[in-house]
């Protein structure tokens, strides 16, 4: 028995890959100075891709060694071919689909590719299919899980058994050797382009002895050690810095020393630029200081939360003795975070009790970490892989929503991500029997701001979040039908039984949240679709178990966004209304983003309206002031920051902090999204937004003030030759996809 595959997209004459309109090119990375960091000619990409998406392509994800006749990889056709064939043979060997349906389901994944309606995260295009492919074999094996031998093994090579989970959580005990062997893990992580989350809470703090009657050097000095490896190290052995997570909860000892740490160092920072030193991220200045190379999140409770509302007292305590450390009342500590974040972004927080509410498998022990962008949360020693569905694709000429379509894309790509499971190395033994165990998959989507913008509908509104919160439930709740499906098929995930209880429950709870939808700016019919997708992943799970603990996050999308050539990323708002667009020739094209003109055919206006408008904001980056256009219109086109010199609008922060609290219930995992704040914002702001993030149930938050850092991320202005309003990934999340 096999699963049903049908086609959607393709027929059986079908060739996705040969249908497509291709063109030579030349793609090129140059930095601001206008230096070549990279460049290759005469490539192959479809005509309608934009330059960005194929400097994208071809720069990070083109095999540049070891393909038989052209060394190099020279077709974006290659690339796809050998991730979808891989992905078509081993669903055969694998046993989940037919060889008939494996082609189909060949074919589908090369349209969904080819036609950017989706993407899998980073290291899948790395190093998936190389060897299927290439007979590339690479070194340093990982280990993988062994059908035949009924445990995990060790593999010979690096690519027959790829890393293909951009999302890794590793423990770590109060031992110097596990911190180094973390230390060691890390780097076979970065190496092959994923980024890892720890939680560090175990290790005992400098006020505590070691054995040998000495005082312990503390958490800190090793946090120092394993930051200054995550900043030598090239992830994915390209240019990109590697990305991490350390997590500390509230209660130990040195927590106030690690939530002052980097914006202690940020003072160091702004002394070196002073003193004549660059600002640039890659520079002296922060090259010399600590702290740069991880994001940083502490872990917050139900219980302090209170704390902090009665104005009561936090204790910390020894990790070897569990005696009280110190005391503080809960309001200062909590003014500290705030404080921290107001300075340097860091840390973000991260809400222990509701992740653990929503946690599907309680019996085998608790959530403690995330990955490096907040959205993958699971139990210590698990990975996940990605994949994203471009929202917009999904968008009909007459602006209806392709409701099959968005179906049956989020049931090859889930398809695929099992797989994957399967096929995958991984870094430790313990990572490897957790993935074989409990078979956690992160499917989410991008582009949600472009989507609404092109829709005619604001960011932050009810209908906004309408449509938003039901695209999700329709999407996870989908995502865990086929997941049951699956384990009618091969079975549920070994944790499962120990799990069910508290997997129902939470399946029940996701259920509930869909029957809760109040929707009227949304068709009937989809309202209706996300409450049957949850009553059908209810009752088939109950019977047939599911074959994953986990189906759905939320990712950054920062890379595979561009790739997709995406306006926004993961569930970000527009950043920007114009973009710096790069052109093939070299220099730069100031254009308006291009959803905005969709948005205004969608409001109405004629094409010489639209004309009109459009010439006003290339002129003065912002709509606010421009011609004909409808006051009542002018949400709809808010972005995170102010647009232009001039421009008073943007999205208020509660309106990002809705956003999230209306798809977070039906997320597996949590969401990875920047709170944009501006320049002015105070301590207090952003210790009420903090406060409000709690409230609201979400499980996660990350801030970030315009011009808290000397060098930061985002920019409404032209930098070199990067697309402003594309850039508005996180610094450390491009392993996230």
């Amino acid at each position: 028995m096999t699963l049903q595959f049908d086609r959607y997209f393709t027929s059986k004459k079908s060739k996705p890959l040969d249908e497509v309109q291709y063109t030579r090119t030349t793609a090129k990375i140059s930095d601001h100075e206008g230096h070549v960091l990279f460049e290759m000619r005469d490539v192959e990409v479809p005509v309608n891709w934009s330059q960005l998406a194929v400097d994208i392509l071809v720069s990070k994800y083109f095999r540049k060694a070891g393909v038989p006749k052209t060394e190099h990889e020279i077709s974006i056709k290659q690339v796809i071919r050998r991730m979808t064939r891989t992905l078509g043979s081993e669903a055969k060997r694998l046993k989940y689909l037919s060889a008939a349906s494996a082609q189909a389901f060949e074919d589908e994944l090369n349209y969904l590719l080819i036609h950017q309606m989706g993407a899998f995260n980073s290291p899948v295009w790395f190093n998936l299919g190389l060897f299927q492919e290439y007979g590339i074999r690479g070194t340093n094996g990982n280990f993988v899980w062994s059908p035949k031998k009924r445990k995990v093994t060790p593999t010979q090579d690096a690519y027959s058994h790829p890393q293909c989970a951009a999302c890794f959580i590793q423990g770590v005990e109060d031992d110097l050797m596990s911190i180094f062997e973390l230390a060691k893990n890390e780097a076979r992580l970065f190496k092959y382009g994923s980024g890892t989350g720890t939680n560090f809470s175990k290790i005992r703090g400098r006020q505590e002895k070691l054995a040998g009657g000495g005082n312990s050097s503390g958490l800190m000095s090793f946090l120092d050690v394993l930051d200054r490896g995550a900043g030598a190290t090239k992830s994915g052995g390209i240019t990109r810095r590697a990305a991490k997570m350390v997590c500390l909860d509230l209660d130990h000892p040195e927590i106030e020393d690690f939530i002052t740490w980097k914006s202690r160092e940020e003072k160091k920072v702004a002394a070196l630029v002073k003193a004549g030193y660059s600002s640039d991220f890659e520079g002296d200045a922060y090259r010399t200081v600590s702290g740069q190379n991880s994001n940083n999140s502490v872990r917050v409770t139900d219980e302090f939360m209170s704390a902090v509302e009665r104005d009561g007292f936090w204790v910390t305590r020894a990790r070897t003795t569990g005696a009280v450390l110190q005391t503080y009342r809960a309001r200062e500590l909590w003014h500290k975070i705030a404080e921290a974040a107001w300075a340097c972004a860091d840390p973000g927080v991260q809400f222990d009790s509701a992740i653990q509410r929503w946690h599907t498998c309680k019996k085998t022990g608790p959530i403690r970490a995330s990955n490096p962008c907040s959205e993958f949360m699971f139990l210590d020693d698990s990975a996940c892989n990605l994949a994203s569905l471009n929202l917009v694709k999904f968008l009909k000429g007459n602006g209806e929503f392709d409701q099959e379509g968005y179906l049956r894309a989020c049931r090859t790509f889930l398809i695929a991500q099992e797989i994957l499971v399967s096929l995958s190395s991984y870094p430790t033994e313990k990572i490897a029997q957790n993935s074989h165990d409990y078979r956690p998959l992160g499917l989410g989507y991008a582009n949600l701001g472009a989507f609404l913008m092109r829709k005619g509908i604001p960011y932050d509104s009810e209908s906004g979040r309408a449509w938003a919160s039901t695209l999700t439930a329709i999407l996870c709740g989908h995502a865990y039908g086929v997941s049951a499906e699956m384990a009618s098929v091969l079975g549920p995930f070994q944790g499962f039984k120990k799990n069910r209880s508290s997997m129902l429950q939470v399946i029940a709870m996701h259920q509930q949240a869909a029957h809760e939808i109040i929707a009227p700016a949304v068709p009937a019919e989809l309202v209706q679709a996300a409450r049957d997708e949850w009553d059908h992943a209810l009752k088939i799970g109950k019977k047939q178990g599911y074959r994953n603990a986990q189906v759905t996050v939320m990712a950054p999308t920062g890379t595979i966004g561009l790739l997709m050539d995406c306006d926004t990323t993961g569930v970000e708002p527009e950043f920007a209304l114009v973009k710096f667009k790069k052109l093939a020739g070299g220099g730069l094209v100031k254009i308006v983003n291009q959803s905005v003109e969709l948005a205004l055919h969608s409001l109405g206006y004629s094409d010489v309206q639209i004309s009109e408008i459009l010439k006003t904001v290339l002129s003065t980056f912002t709509l606010e002031g421009a011609p004909h256009l409808r006051t009542e219109d002018l949400a709809v086109f808010d972005c995170a920051h102010p647009n232009g010199p001039n421009g008073k609008r943007w999205i208020a922060p509660l309106g990002h902090l809705k956003m999230l609290a209306v798809i977070q219930p039906w997320v597996s995992g949590s969401i990875s999204k920047t709170v944009n704040l501006p320049h002015l914002t105070s301590v207090r702001e952003i210790q009420t937004l903090y406060e409000q993030a709690w409230k609201l149930g979400l499980k996660a938050i990350a801030i970030y003030r315009d011009g808290s850092k000397l060098s930061q991320p985002l920019s409404t202005q032209p930098q070199g030759d990067s697309e402003a309003s594309a850039s508005a990934e996180a610094p450390f999340c491009e392993s996230c996809g």
